[in-house]
């Protein structure tokens, strides 16, 4: 590269000291020559915020007064940063020094890509793709997401089998890059997301706009995951099932929105019936009060739907059912999957 645009690296910060004294090392050796580095601090309440004013005096620290959540977390920090892209990136990331040029290449050179992501390995198991986000994000035709590298719960070794940069359907807020201007055009993350999904959502947005989003392969980062609420956690079951709910209302179409919505209230009912029969009944509440959720905030959630004037770009959204695929036809891989179900 030539030319380098400014970069801000942002990483929300919750009561995270522990993984900002183990990882910040590695974002800070970041080779990128024109970088800011910035901590938004989301309400934390132990000495994160100390650690770091002493530690890393050149870091640009933002406080938030209260935890906004990922979502209204980032959305309030994000109105203070000037730059021409963002790197949105969480704590518990350990970061390659060459992770960062790759990624703003590929957006510099590709017409119409406004985000992307690097390819994301499990920091346990250096080895494997990592579940949120692995080798790039996709849908199916009932909302359900999944990755090159994870199908569900089931993810791959990495065998440089998907060394390939290629657009995708969504991009991972693990590491999301995504150029500033796009990111207010689209209006940022939704508040109302809290955490989870809320990437999914936002790129879902831009698909309908008419951008394209990344997955760049040259680019790679190691994510602990659950660094912040375990995936034990029926709170994270609730949100799962809420947000991934209030995405299809607001950006499928206005007629499918309602047929997809009505089969996944019936395998919600399913899976509510699995966490009853393995004894954990505080998850089968937590799809419960998901249900609640969206129809008490059906007409709100409505409002939210939007029109927009340019073509909706439906590249990577899976034509058939994922779901199906694991449990019926058995496959566990990506690579399994028939390149013609998918639309380009």
């Amino acid at each position: 590269m030539t030319h380098y645009p400014k970069v801000a690296v942002v990483i929300l910060n919750w009561n995270g000291k522990f993984f900002l004294e183990k990882f910040l090392p590695y974002v800070y050796n970041s080779t990128y020559p024109n970088i800011e580095f910035i901590i938004g601090d989301n309400g934390s309440t132990d000495d994160s915020v100390a650690f770091v004013r002493e530690t890393y005096p050149s870091i640009k620290i933002i406080k938030n007064d209260q935890n906004y959540g990922f979502a209204g977390g980032y959305n309030e920090i994000l109105r203070y940063v000037e730059a021409d892209y963002y790197v949105l990136l969480n704590s518990d990331v350990e970061v390659t020094p060459n992770w960062i040029e790759p990624v703003i290449h590929y957006l510099e050179t590709e017409p119409d890509m406004v985000a992307a992501q690097p390819k994301i390995l499990a920091y346990h198991d250096k080895s494997t793709f990592e579940h949120a986000g692995a080798a790039g994000g996709f849908i199916d035709t009932l909302g359900y997401p999944f990755c090159r590298g994870r199908i569900l719960h089931e993810v791959e070794q990495n065998q440089q089998q998907y060394d390939d940069n290629r657009e995708i359907f969504w991009a991972t807020g693990a590491a999301l890059f995504i150029r500033a201007d796009v990111w207010r055009e689209s209006g940022g993350f939704d508040d109302d997301f809290f955490a989870h999904m809320e990437e999914i959502d936002l790129c879902w947005r831009l698909k309908r706009m008419g951008y394209r989003i990344g997955y760049v392969a040259d680019s790679t980062v190691y994510h602990v995951g659950g660094g912040t609420l375990k995936t034990s956690n029926p709170k994270k079951t609730y949100l799962n099932f809420r947000n991934n709910l209030l995405m299809v209302q607001k950006n499928a179409g206005f007629f499918a929105c309602w047929w997809v919505i009505f089969v996944r209230l019936w395998l919600d009912l399913l899976a509510l019936i699995k966490f009853l029969m393995d004894g954990k009944p505080r998850d089968a509440w937590a799809i419960s009060r998901a249900h609640q959720y969206l129809f008490i905030n059906l007409f709100k959630t409505a409002k939210k739907r939007k029109r927009y004037a340019t073509k909706e770009n439906r590249t990577g959204l899976y034509k058939k059912s994922i779901i199906w695929d694991f449990y019926v036809n058995k496959i566990r891989k990506f690579s399994q999957l028939n390149n013609r179900d998918f639309f380009e």
